[in-house]
């Protein structure tokens, strides 16, 4: 596979998901927008936010609680599952449930859940039952409209939400950070989008690195739910196995398994996310973990973003990620749209 050749590129990419990463900046500057125009919940001093998403609808999720870290005086969680944790209970506990179809099984269970508890509930989707819900218990609702795949709303996702913490004056205000966001992932799609040769494109040259190897992809801190989506990009688009670990835990464990089985080890690429914003002990952490992974005989990479903010270098982190993924479903010549096993897997589920 040639990934100069465009034709051959846009003839496997039947559902065009190169265009959905394309517009992401796009996605992130409307989400933002249209986010101004609904109804706040009704507790203005939440004691803490809990986010319910699975996949695609909870990295934005992962993603705001990552970025607001040091932000935010009240605590940000996510919960993927059906059920929620036995403390969270009454109207100062808000509960934003989140589902790019409004149609999640577990997602809606945490609805349910949270208005049986008192919480302060939301919902933010596209519709289905989770806007049924939201009307019937009169809770707000937040609607995007979006077509593609829910990993790909991502924009939505996380920009909403963002949106709902700045106005509820829990962080400080954040429209030049999110034209700062919007700038930087239009800055690196214009360094890696098709048209750019491998000689001079990042994200085509890592994803022959990554071809018929597994990835393990690294990160810390802001940067640790953006390894995450690399991961489960190459998953649902390259159809390819992928793996994250995080930083400084992958010290206390990883780091004792670069030994064995070397057959397995030699078919690694470990990919490490770095960051000037990360905490001066972490950064000697990752040069010295980076380092030691050379050592074993994996084959490494350390990739990182001269960005002034930490939204900035997330969003522009993500992209690279989302083109190396689409880079190695054209290289394992798959559609990255369709996830037929996960469909599958839905209907038993349902049957």
């Amino acid at each position: 596979m040639d990934l100069d050749d465009v034709r051959q590129m846009r003839a496997i990419d039947q559902s065009n998901m190169l265009v959905e990463i394309e517009t992401l900046p796009d996605q992130l500057e409307k989400a933002w927008k249209i986010a101004e125009k609904y109804s706040l919940p009704t507790t203005k001093s939440p004691a803490g936010i809990t986010i319910a998403g699975m996949g695609g609808s909870a990295i934005g999720g992962d993603m705001l609680a990552a970025y607001a870290y040091d932000l935010c005086e009240v605590p940000i969680s996510v919960v993927r599952g059906y059920s929620l944790p036995k403390w969270i209970g009454g109207k100062d506990q808000l509960v934003i449930c989140s589902s790019h179809s409004g149609n999640t099984e577990e997602t809606l269970s945490i609805f349910e859940q949270a208005v049986q508890r008192g919480c302060t509930t939301m919902a933010v989707s596209k519709g289905g039952e989770l806007k049924r819900l939201a009307e019937k218990h009169h809770c707000p609702f937040w609607l995007f409209e979006h077509k593609g795949q829910p990993r790909s709303a991502v924009g939505f996702s996380f920009g909403m939400l963002l949106h709902l913490i700045s106005r509820m004056k829990l962080i400080p205000e954040q429209d030049k950070c999110v034209e700062s966001a919007v700038e930087a992932m239009r800055r690196v799609i214009s360094e890696i989008d098709v048209h750019i040769p491998v000689t001079k494109n990042q994200a085509k040259r890592i994803a022959g690195q990554a071809y018929e190897r597994q990835a393990v992809i690294v990160g810390a801190e802001h940067l640790e739910p953006i390894a995450r989506r690399w991961k489960t990009q190459i998953n649902e688009m390259a159809k390819g196995w992928a793996a994250f670990e995080f930083m400084p835990e992958a010290n206390h464990n990883t780091l004792a398994g670069l030994e064995y089985p070397e057959s397995v080890l030699s078919k690694i690429y470990a990919l490490f996310l770095h960051s000037k914003g990360y905490h001066s002990r972490n950064q000697k952490r990752f040069m010295l973990t980076f380092e030691q992974f050379m050592v074993a005989g994996l084959c490494t990479d350390l990739i990182e973003f001269d960005e002034q903010d930490k939204i900035s270098e997330m969003w522009r982190m993500l992209v690279l990620g989302d083109f190396v993924s689409f880079y190695l479903a054209m290289l394992y010549e798959v559609d990255p749209t369709p996830i037929d096993s996960l469909e599958e897997f839905k209907k038993d589920m349902r049957s």
